[in-house]
């Protein structure tokens, strides 16, 4: 089992996984990375990431990346979960950029929304600090799961009903 994942270790990992990197890309967190770098936590159990576009050299380094750091990494993101807009790299939040690479916060509003939709405390209460920093608002989560319920169809594990029932909930909660 590898130790937890504070803010000084996701830094490590940008630093050391630009260092590898041989081409251009970017880096979006998700998850726990966004919750430690706003503050929200002080620490995660893995680091959830999504490479677009993919740099090279990237994959290569990335067990030796977790073992020299002692840490998780995921190739997770909200769209390997629910369906988000094409917009999402626009309203990406950046972070900061080492050499080639760009590291980002994935699209707040389909981080929440995927939080929402698996339901566990942890993300519940991710989310909803989401919004009281003012990084988005009802508004904004409501009209991203009204855009995405066509396309819900093509992931089946989801019930739209019960979806919309958590959102709804979510939203009424304060």
């Amino acid at each position: 089992m590898r130790r937890n994942v504070t803010p000084d270790k996701v830094h490590a990992f940008m630093e050391t996984l630009a260092s590898k990197a041989r081409s251009q890309g970017s880096v979006y967190f998700t998850g726990g990375a966004t919750a430690l770098l706003f503050g929200i936590r002080e620490q995660t159990i893995d680091l959830d990431i999504k490479f677009e576009p993919e740099p090279q050299g990237v994959f290569e380094a990335l067990s030796e990346i977790k073992n020299s750091l002692d840490v998780n990494v995921e190739l997770a993101s909200p769209s390997d979960f629910i369906p988000v807009a094409s917009d999402w790299k626009e309203k990406s939040i950046f972070i900061v950029k080492f050499g080639l690479l760009a590291f980002y916060h994935f699209d707040l509003r389909y981080q929440a929304l995927a939080k929402i939709e698996r339901g566990h405390s942890q993300d519940l209460h991710d989310a909803r600090a989401f919004l009281e920093f003012g990084k988005i608002d009802n508004a904004e989560i409501w009209s991203c799961f009204s855009r995405l319920k066509p396309e819900l169809i093509r992931f089946p594990a989801i019930d739209e009903a019960s979806f919309a029932h958590k959102v709804e909930a979510f939203l009424q909660t304060k």
